[in-house]
């Protein structure tokens, strides 16, 4: 049995193949919000469905505890022929999506998904809530399973995956950690773990990602008076929490823009010359990327000695998220507030350590404690970076099975985003991961209105029909 025979059914039944993505989309799986707790079960339900239809094994595992439960992992397995000799791939996506606020800035309902014309000669996209992120990317590799076993009879096509959804992601992943030990003998017998929750260079211009950054996220409370005060007849006698956070916010970079936390940088590694000048042939124009957002050209700010894509793809960075303190609502309200709170993320590559990075920022902001005042420190978690070799066998059995279904070659890029299951394998049971996405920059990730072009759908579906291919032959 051939590729073709798979690629041919994809197309001959796209109809069906886009009705089930849209029924999964109806499900409103928001699993950071208790009250679509039943929805996220349900979410799960359908993956678990579509896998059974196309001969995997399944399960549905709970996680958490019985006195805090959280959303269920989906877990499937296809054993392989006997014969097969590739490797053992680790398929992890998950099916829980954001929050659809603020309601009033969709054209549509989020969960009630659309097609509409799309820009350009890309013709149809899907409107809706995690219609990219994450169940548009999950459900490609779902139809190309689903084609093989159609096809074949055989689950997988004959390729030994085990597959991992959950319903956390968007929540950072809080019981994923503890699942992977629980299980860790199990997940251990894979050889390398394939995802489907990243980009494309452009339109029409698939890519593997091979790295992505990790991530360590804070929020910081600085607390001075024990009530809120009245500033005329306190203001320059004590200390005002926003003052003086802002203060010390401002001491987080140089006049470089580099971070000034101590040991920073440990881990980072030199960018090689011959990894400059790749990355700069693939034609990134960073002038048109500020255009779509809004902004002028001049606003290509960033750590000095560094272009833009560098800065994305293999530098840290740190970006306040969140201020909140004192009166926000309408009108004038002369107060001191009593609190000051920033949340704050720090981008990381290479050999940085989240852990350690989080200790260095939290001494850092105790060193410059304003008179008076305490701090106190909320970990939210991260994840570890990870980084692919480009040379493995596995990415490129996927850099081979890209070019045959979309007829190109794939760029090999980074990702400036933090994926924080691949550091939790990575530093777990020792497992690379490839990252096989084909989201468009413009998909309104995480914001009102996502899409997901068609097209971009049959590329990321005609690609994982023929890595199984290249996987048997590898």
């Amino acid at each position: 049995m051939s590729t073709q025979q798979v690629l041919d059914w994809l197309q001959t039944n796209e109809e069906q193949s886009i009705q089930r993505f849209m029924d999964w989309l109806r499900i409103p799986s928001v699993g950071t919000d208790s009250k679509h707790d039943a929805d996220t079960a349900q979410a799960a339900d359908w993956a678990a469905d579509h896998l059974k239809a196309s001969g995997f094994s399944v399960e549905i595992k709970s996680t958490g505890t019985a006195e805090d439960p959280g959303q269920p992992i989906v877990l499937a397995t296809s054993a392989g022929d006997a014969d097969y000799n590739g490797p053992h791939v680790l398929f992890y996506g998950h099916y829980d999506v954001q929050p659809a606020d603020p309601i009033e800035l969709w054209e549509s309902a989020p969960f009630e998904p659309i097609r509409k014309p799309a820009e350009g000669a890309m013709g149809e996209r899907i409107v809706a809530r995690g219609a990219c992120d994450d169940k548009g990317q999950v459900m490609m590799f779902l139809e190309a399973m689903r084609g093989w076993f159609e096809t074949t009879g055989k689950p997988g096509g004959g390729v030994k995956y085990t597959v991992l959804l959950e319903g956390e992601e968007e929540s950072g992943s809080v019981n994923l950690e503890q699942f992977v030990e629980d299980n860790k003998d199990m997940l251990s017998k894979t050889d390398v773990c394939l995802i489907s929750d990243t980009g494309m260079l452009g339109r029409g211009k698939p890519a593997i990602t091979y790295g992505v950054r990790g991530l360590t996220y804070l929020e910081v409370t600085l607390t001075g008076p024990d009530q809120d005060l009245h500033s005329g007849l306190w203001g320059g006698r004590v200390p005002n929490p926003i003052n003086e956070l802002v203060k010390v916010l401002a001491q987080l970079w140089d006049n470089d823009r580099k971070v000034t936390i101590p040991n920073f940088y440990d881990g980072v590694r030199e960018l090689k010359d011959s990894e400059r000048k790749e990355w700069q042939s693939l034609g990134v124009d960073p002038v048109a990327a500020l255009k779509g957002i809004g902004m002028p050209a001049e606003a290509n700010i960033g750590e000095a000695g560094f272009t833009a894509i560098e800065r994305e793809w293999a530098r840290p960075t740190c970006d306040l998220n969140g201020i909140i303190a004192g009166y926000t609502g309408p009108g004038a309200k002369t107060v001191i507030p009593s609190q000051a709170s920033v949340k704050l993320s720090f981008r990381l590559v290479d050999d940085q350590n989240a852990d350690k990075i989080a200790d260095s920022v939290i001494a850092w902001f105790k060193e410059r404690t304003p008179p008076g005042c305490t701090w106190k420190f909320q970990n939210h978690g991260g994840g570890a970076p990870a980084t692919c070799a480009t040379e493995s066998a596995p990415l490129q059995a996927a850099f081979r099975a890209i070019g045959k279904a979309c007829g190109v070659k794939p760029a090999m890029i980074k990702s400036g985003g933090s994926i924080p299951v691949a550091g939790l394998l990575k530093t777990t049971i020792g497992l690379e991961t490839i990252f096989m996405g084909f989201g468009l920059e413009d998909d309104r990730v995480h914001s009102p209105n996502e899409k997901f072009e068609l097209d971009c759908f049959r590329m990321g579906a005609k690609s994982h029909a023929a890595l199984v291919e290249e996987l048997i032959n590898s």
